[in-house]
C-alpha cells in the first residue's frame, strides 16, 4: 500500500498557479512515503486564507491565516492518516518571498504535513532537524532544492 490522497481544491486559484495540482501532491506523497515508508490516506484540502484563518483559529488558537495545518487521526482510524489544508494565499507569498515556484512550495508544504500525520514535529530542535532532513530527501527526489538553505 502507498499513500492515498483524497483531494479537495477549494480555491481555483490553486489549479491556476500550479497546473495539475493533484499530479503535484501525489508525486509529493509518493517521495516522502517511498523514505518513511508510512502508508495510508490522507484527506487534502487546497484552499483560501479566509478559510485556513478560520481552521488555525478555531483549532490551533491563532487569529491570523497560516499555510498548512495537519490534523493526524486517532491511530484506531486507520488506515486513514489524518487531514492536511494548506492556504494558497500564504503559500503564494512564501513562494514569492523566497523567490521560488508555488508547485515547489506547494510540494513542499504537502511533504511537511504528511510528516506531521505520521508524528513528526519541529517543536524541539531535534526533531526540527530530523523533520527537516526528511523533507530536504524527499524534495531532492523530485529535482526541488533545499528549501531550508534558500531562506534568510
Amino acid at each position: 500500500m502507498s499513500v492515498v490522497l483524497d483531494l479537495r481544491i477549494e480555491a481555483e486559484g490553486w489549479s491556476q498557479a500550479v497546473g495539475d495540482a493533484a499530479s503535484v501532491c501525489d508525486a509529493a506523497l509518493s517521495a516522502a512515503h517511498a523514505l518513511t515508508g508510512r502508508a495510508g490516506e490522507i484527506d487534502l484540502l487546497l484552499t483560501d486564507d479566509t478559510e485556513m484563518h478560520q481552521l488555525n483559529r478555531d483549532w490551533r488558537g491563532k487569529d491570523k491565516p497560516t499555510d498548512v495545518l495537519s490534523f493526524p487521526a486517532d491511530p484506531l482510524e486507520a488506515p486513514f492518516l489524518g487531514d492536511v489544508a494548506i492556504g494558497l494565499g500564504v503559500a503564494s507569498r512564501d513562494a514569492q518571498a523566497r523567490g521560488i515556484s508555488l508547485k515547489d512550495h506547494l510540494s513542499h508544504l504537502v511533504i511537511h504535513g504528511y510528516l506531521h500525520l505520521i508524528g513528526h514535529d519541529h517543536i524541539e530542535d531535534t526533531e526540527a532537524r530530523e523533520m527537516e532532513a526528511l523533507e530536504i530527501r524527499a524534495l531532492a527526489t523530485l529535482g526541488i532544492a533545499d528549501p531550508y538553505s534558500a531562506q534568510s
